[in-house]
């Protein structure tokens, strides 16, 4: 029958022989992760749990190497806790450089993703730009046909004034009978037939012509003259 220290000294290498494999299974899981961080974290903190219980077997096979009665049992074991303290400092190097590893693919990552992120944005700010330049230019173009629009608006009324301010006075004048007429429609010497002047009107003609010279019509000048002034002298003649 195997004697108590000897069932708890297996023991205790079956313990750090799993615990070892778990730890290079975590270590493995890390080299794998690509995020996120919280993934990560997860992981090591698994890592940092089974290497604590890695330690404290270990610990216990070298307090029980150090109980053997036997020195040459006591070597033996003593050698074989040297060997599992140098295994466990080789995975924590390969878990600190799992986690550097890790570290750098989900920066990598990060950045992949903030660049296409950074695309998208600009993409967005073009487009709107593109709007904005499309707005200001529709803008400016319904303003300048509001202001076409409006200088004609206005050129019409100044038109519609003045032809009411000319009207009148084009009216007067044409309803006023000239020198010579009887009607006031025609004018001496117009090829449209007329009655024969009577030898009494024949000496007033170069009256008229001066009046005429002078810019004295019978629309601006001061002289009363009129139709009835002609029929008095024609009938006087």
């Amino acid at each position: 029958m195997a004697a108590p220290q000897d069932v708890h000294v297996r023991i205790c290498n079956q313990e750090i022989v799993k615990f070892d494999l778990e730890v290079k299974a975590l270590i493995q899981d890390i080299r794998d992760c690509s995020g996120p961080l919280s993934a990560l974290t997860e992981l090591n903190t698994k890592v940092k749990e089974k290497f604590q219980q890695l330690r404290h077997r270990i610990q216990e096979l070298e307090q029980s190497a150090k109980e053997q009665d036997k020195e040459s049992e006591k070597q033996a074991l003593l050698q074989e806790v040297e060997n599992h303290k140098k295994q466990m400092l080789s995975n924590q190097t390969s878990w600190r450089k799992a986690n550097l590893t890790c570290k750098i693919a989900i920066d990598n990552l990060e950045k992949a993703e903030l660049l296409q992120g950074g695309d998208l944005f600009r993409q967005r700010k073009t487009a709107k730009e593109s709007l904005a330049q499309t707005s200001s230019a529709i803008t400016e173009s319904l303003m300048g046909i509001s202001r076409m629009m409006s200088q004609q608006v206005q050129q019409s009324e100044e038109a519609m004034q003045t032809l009411g301010k000319a009207g009148p006075v084009a009216g007067s004048c044409s309803r006023s009978p000239r020198p010579g007429t009887g009607t006031g429609t025609g004018t001496l010497g117009s090829s449209t037939s007329a009655p024969a002047l009577p030898p009494g009107l024949l000496l007033i003609l170069p009256g008229l012509s001066w009046m005429q010279t002078k810019n004295l019509s019978p629309c601006r000048g001061p002289s009363s003259w009129d139709g009835s002034s002609s029929q008095s002298i024609i009938a006087e003649s």
